[in-house]
């Protein structure tokens, strides 16, 4: 199921990205990149293409990877696990 999620979605921002190399209310490449991304490990050229594309430009693709680090250390930080909300509710019934 997360397979078909990851084909629709990746597919999707693809066909955004298309039109909105036409429109110019859309990003089109910003669309493109990030169907790329999502279809990345499931289609061979994209995974080729981001692969050359991080040989090429190694520094955004560290910058990117940082970014990436610092967004899942800060959910990881702001989220709370289930335990968590659990123990909240049991004190917020106590008399």
């Amino acid at each position: 199921m997360k397979k078909a999620y990851r084909y629709f979605f990746g597919w999707f921002f693809i066909f955004l990205g298309i039109i909105g190399l036409f429109l110019p209310i859309l990003q089109g490449i910003l669309f493109l990149v990030i169907g790329a991304i999502i279809l990345a490990p499931l289609v061979p050229f994209f995974h080729r293409t981001l692969v050359k594309l991080e040989n090429k430009y190694p520094d955004i693709f560290a910058q990117a990877k940082r970014f990436l680090h610092r967004m899942y250390c800060w959910r990881k930080k702001n989220t709370t696990s289930d335990e968590d909300i659990q123990l909240h509710e049991i004190k917020s019934n106590d008399p």
